[in-house]
């Protein structure tokens, strides 16, 4: 682990950030100016460019490290490493939350041409509540850094419970207490007004179920961030390195939804892929426990491997999910 108190200038921050909100007003202003139902070919297109943005930020890194964070104990290889590996973990966890995007949308009846703007909206909402908590989780492991244990401990027991669960968790968003809540100090109306979140009813305001989908998103990533962000924390508790990863990770996913909506059933082994890594990560974490039962020794998996493990764990799942058919029963 390396040690977040050292310092680091400004100007990294405010670059990244503008960096960040020029693509954001690109993507919002030009290219996704009018609500539509992007092709495969456009949603695959995007998604390829904001995987080579997240490589530019990922080298940029590496490359500038030693003018960012000159009193860091990483080396530009070990942070540019490090990077690439908390984007790859959090971009993995993310897909996997996807599914569960699709049941929301498939429930509320959402158009197609309309959830293009819900997820616009819902990724900005949850790059301002996910860069809110790693403030709040590199604020606590500087102050506490017994707590790494305990978000090992909670990876494990993630990932175990993964492994048992299979497909059997089901979502109602109808009967979440998101909804429930919403219903009850909103005013909510049963339709839709285009892709409006507010509208009037004989001259009276209500929010629109758009809106309860986007309040039911940000809150549904909220939960997904319990899982994600110790995982990016077992990796580096550097809250640069660590708010840089998740967010470009984040800023791919609507891009991202549309090319694997109509295939997601075909990845059925990644749910078991991320499984075994969340179990790993979380090992990983409590690895600097074993010094109490056997000193002297080192325990310290290198970055270098868990990059390795974690992209080779990813390649086996989306190779056997292609590879091996399902039984006709399962389909």
């Amino acid at each position: 682990m390396n040690d977040i108190a050292t310092t680091m200038p400004l100007w990294p921050w405010f670059a990244f950030l503008g960096f960040l909100a020029c693509f954001l007003a690109l993507d919002l202003l030009v290219l996704n100016r009018k609500s539509h139902e992007p092709t495969l070919k456009e949603a695959t297109t995007q998604t390829i460019g904001w995987v080579l943005l997240g490589v530019v930020v990922g080298l940029g890194t590496w490359l500038g490290w030693a003018h960012m964070r000159p009193a860091s104990p990483l080396s530009a290889h070990e942070a540019g490493m490090t990077w690439f590996a908390a984007w790859i973990v959090e971009y993995s966890l993310s897909v996997d939350n996807l599914f569960v995007f699709i049941l929301i949308f498939q429930f509320f009846k959402v158009p197609n041409a309309w959830q293009h703007r819900v997820l616009f909206w819902g990724i900005l909402g949850a790059l301002v509540l996910r860069g809110l908590v790693i403030g709040a989780g590199a604020a606590l492991v500087a102050h506490f850094g017994w707590i790494l244990y305990l978000f090992g401990a909670f990876l494990i027991f993630t990932g175990v419970k993964m492994f048992r669960s299979g497909d059997e968790d089901h979502l109602d968003p109808g009967q979440h207490v998101v909804m429930r809540v919403l219903r009850r100090i909103l005013p909510l109306t049963e339709r839709f007004d285009g892709d409006r979140f507010t509208t009037r009813v004989e001259g009276k305001f209500f929010f629109t179920p758009l809106f309860a989908v986007l309040m039911f998103l940000n809150a549904i990533d909220i939960v997904f961030a319990v899982d994600s962000i110790p995982a990016v924390f077992s990796l580096t508790t550097d809250a640069f390195l660590a708010f840089t990863s998740n967010m470009m990770a984040v800023m791919g996913l609507r891009a991202l939804y549309f090319v694997l909506a109509g295939a997601m059933q075909a990845f059925r082994f990644l749910q078991t892929g991320l499984a075994f890594i969340l179990t790993f990560i979380g090992i990983k974490m409590l690895l600097p426990l074993m010094e109490f039962v056997l000193p002297g020794h080192h325990w310290h998996v290198p970055i270098a491997i868990s990059l390795g493990v974690i992209g080779g764990v990813l390649s086996v799942s989306v190779a056997a999910s292609l590879l091996i058919p399902a039984p006709a029963d399962e389909e």
